[in-house]
């Protein structure tokens, strides 16, 4: 009886909440263009990977390098959506500058007030904001490494690519575990950049369930109602975490 009270909130959850935030998080593990309709490469980690493994290289400028990735990763979330958002203007924004400039656009875009592009553009926000992270701890990573087995992986006629897969891709999984717990965290609870960017819209396009839970109990003034999304942020969270963790411990047994 309980159940059938509770399933239409739950639905209404499902479907404007959970499914964009779901959408949003699998658009950020592929490589989607609008000018490539149809073709969608996954990347997964992509830029954070590649970040770790050019910093691992012995580069004469590596310190100044390591020092440049950092520095999105140190600026407070606040400067940098007030950062993107000047950037993302439709008016004056640097981004429709240089676009038009380079011949790549031939009109401005209303970047953060088009329903189609704005999480895009929040999307682009956070991964500029957080890969410095997710490149220095692949990095710590990577450096953890026996360099002696990738040289005799490399005098056996192992390439680039079976280096990667076979030997650093399996070592630094359990590392990728944790990243993936971080970021997962970070996805269901990320409230400021959006706030701040586009305060959820347009036409609720950007809203996350964090969003939402603050739209509920400080606008709505339902603050039962936004207590309950806060615990259910909360418990999806500690669902995804152990899930995880246990696939963590189960890299631990193999390695």
């Amino acid at each position: 009886m309980a159940a059938a009270f509770v399933a239409p909130a739950a639905l209404v959850i499902i479907l404007i909440v959970l499914i964009p935030l779901g959408r949003a998080l699998w658009m950020s593990v592929f490589d989607i263009r609008l000018t490539r309709p149809g073709v969608e490469p996954f990347v997964g980690l992509g830029f954070g990977m590649g970040l770790a493994l050019l910093m691992d290289q012995p580069l004469r400028w590596r310190w100044l390098l390591r020092t440049l990735v950092i520095l999105p990763w140190a600026l407070p979330t606040i400067v940098n959506a007030l950062m993107w958002r000047w950037i993302d203007n439709a008016e004056y924004g640097a981004l429709n500058a240089l676009l038009t400039q380079t011949g790549v656009l031939h009109d401005y875009q209303p970047w953060l007030s088009d329903s189609d592009l704005a999480m895009w553009m929040v999307i682009i926000a956070d991964v500029w904001k957080l890969t410095p992270l997710v490149a220095i701890l692949l990095l710590a990573g990577l450096q953890s490494i026996d360099r002696e087995v990738v040289e005799v992986a490399r005098v056996d006629g192992a390439g680039p690519w079976q280096v990667f897969r076979h030997i650093l891709l399996p070592l630094v999984t359990p590392v990728i575990l944790i990243l993936l717990v971080l970021r997962t965290m970070e996805a269901f609870k990320v409230f400021d950049l959006i706030w701040i960017m586009t305060h959820g819209g347009p036409a609720n396009s950007t809203q996350t369930i964090a969003i939402y839970a603050y739209q509920t109990a400080y606008q709505g003034f339902d603050f039962g109602r936004g207590a309950a999304l806060g615990y259910l942020i909360a418990l999806v969270i500690m669902v995804l975490a152990a899930i995880y963790l246990r696939l963590l411990g189960r890299t631990g047994q193999t390695t």
